[in-house]
């Protein structure tokens, strides 16, 4: 994530909000071209590629079946890897 970013603090809202396993949206923003390297994150899973105005973005969605928060936080994790990217 590109701000401060609290892994306890998110595990612990996540493991009180979500029973396990669970299907999970992860929201991105990326600068075009970098598709790729978010279809990476989680292959095989439905993904949702929207275009900004102005074509310099792409939004995206990811759904996928997480088993735990421990999961999803390793995807976030990852995700902060690529450059530009935004974690919603």
């Amino acid at each position: 994530m590109n701000k401060v970013f609290d892994k306890a603090a998110f595990k612990e809202k996540l493991d009180e909000q979500t029973t396990f396993p669970a299907l999970y949206m992860f929201k991105f923003i990326v600068p075009k071209g970098k598709e790729d390297e978010v279809k990476r994150l989680l292959p095989n899973n439905q993904i949702t590629f929207k275009a900004s105005a102005k074509g310099t973005y792409i939004s995206a969605t990811i759904k996928a079946m997480m088993k735990d928060s421990e999961a999803i936080i390793k995807v976030y994790e990852e995700a902060s890897k690529i450059e530009g990217i935004i974690s919603l």
